[in-house]
């Protein structure tokens, strides 16, 4: 099936799990997870009408920036880890960061982007388990490091996101997701742009939208397996 074929089938497939959900189909934003697939795969899914799309390499998006820069209303967001010293070019070239757990790469981020006169939307990353390759702030970490994030004012902190571990049965991930909803609804008080949940992926995403997520992030379910470097 074509890229645009896909995307329109996973509209459905959200606006059926937002109506099972009892909630608006606008309020959960398709992300389509670019990462290792050409820049002509990102023209394909917006002009099927994407806007937002996510990548997870700083170097690998500057890469399809060339081609894809001027596309009109691109919402482009890095959702991997970011090496601190590669936080100028991030917030250059990005209009959002969803993975940010370290006060040392938020502290750069806000110089990048008052040296660009921009403010950068951020997602906090939370670790929700034990993997190894898993980043993120620990849960009891995050009520401080939002606190500490507030004299950065070229930074809006706007909701959390996190990776369960993987499993082919997506309910496995829902205790996760409902653990990162809890986790915005006990500090979203105190920091009340903290609002968003991205979470979910091509294959639990309806989970998440279940439990409340504003953002899934669907990659394979849109360009297919990676085959891209």
């Amino acid at each position: 099936m074509s890229i645009t074929s896909n995307i329109d089938r996973l509209r459905n497939e959200i606006a059926d799990a937002c109506a099972r959900a009892n909630r608006r189909v606008e309020d959960v934003a398709l992300m389509a997870v670019s990462k290792m697939h050409p820049a002509e795969a990102i023209l394909e899914a917006h002009s099927a009408g994407q806007r937002l799309f996510g990548e997870n390499r700083v170097q690998e998006a500057q890469a399809k920036s060339a081609q894809i820069e001027l596309l009109e209303g691109l919402d482009l967001h890095l959702i991997g880890p970011l090496q601190n010293n590669k936080t100028a070019k991030a917030a250059e070239i990005f209009h959002a960061i969803d993975a940010v757990d370290s006060l040392k790469t938020a502290e750069r981020l806000n110089s990048a982007a008052q040296a660009l006169g921009k403010t950068l939307p951020l997602l906090i990353e939370v670790k929700l388990s034990h993997e190894e390759t898993k980043h993120g702030l620990a849960p009891e970490e995050l009520p401080a490091f939002l606190d500490a994030l507030q004299p950065f004012s070229f930074l809006k902190p706007l909701g959390l996101m996190t990776v369960p571990p993987w499993s082919d049965d997506p309910e496995t991930a829902r205790p996760y997701f409902q653990h990162l909803r809890r986790l915005r609804d006990e500090n979203v008080a105190k920091h009340s742009n903290l609002t968003q949940l991205s979470m979910g992926m091509s294959h639990d995403f309806q989970v998440a939208i279940e439990e409340g997520s504003t953002t899934v992030r669907i990659g394979t379910a849109i360009f297919g397996k990676r085959s891209y470097v």
